[in-house]
């Protein structure tokens, strides 16, 4: 069995995103699922930074994250579900969750991450819903 061979088809048919940037942002790998959920192809994608997906709002606060995560080798976020907004290609909000993980070079220096993504956007606008649905139901109006 060619591993290698295996690994690209499980990259390619999963169906969840599955990004992999670079110490520097740069995206350097980009599968189908990340098409479907970003609007962004491949060949749109790949060597961008991240700020291709990450709201104006949010970028700040994500590099400075980043960053660090490349200093130190490690990040805050282990194996935590992140949920958090992110851009599609055609200007619109995303509601996404994701793991991400550390890669590491030959000699054990941050070399990116890889991270695994849901969108969640219909789910969150439902579980929305239903909250102000009970708090309607609990807090009748006169």
């Amino acid at each position: 069995m060619n591993t290698n061979i295996d690994l690209c088809k499980l990259v390619e048919c999963i169906g969840d995103a599955m990004v992999v940037a670079d110490a520097n942002e740069r995206i350097v790998l980009w599968n189908p699922a990340a098409t479907r959920i970003f609007g962004y192809s491949e060949q749109e994608a790949l060597g961008s930074t991240l700020d291709l997906i990450v709201p104006e709002r949010q970028r700040q606060k994500h590099n400075e994250g980043y960053s660090k995560s490349m200093e130190t080798g490690t990040t805050r976020y282990g194996t935590s579900l992140l949920k958090v907004p992110a851009k599609h290609k055609d200007g619109g909000t995303l509601s996404i969750a994701f793991s991400v993980g550390m890669l590491f070079d030959s000699n054990g220096k941050a070399s990116g991450v890889v991270a695994v993504i849901r969108d969640e956007t219909a789910r969150f606008a439902e579980e929305r819903a239903l909250k102000k649905r009970i708090s309607d139901l609990e807090n009748p109006q006169p």
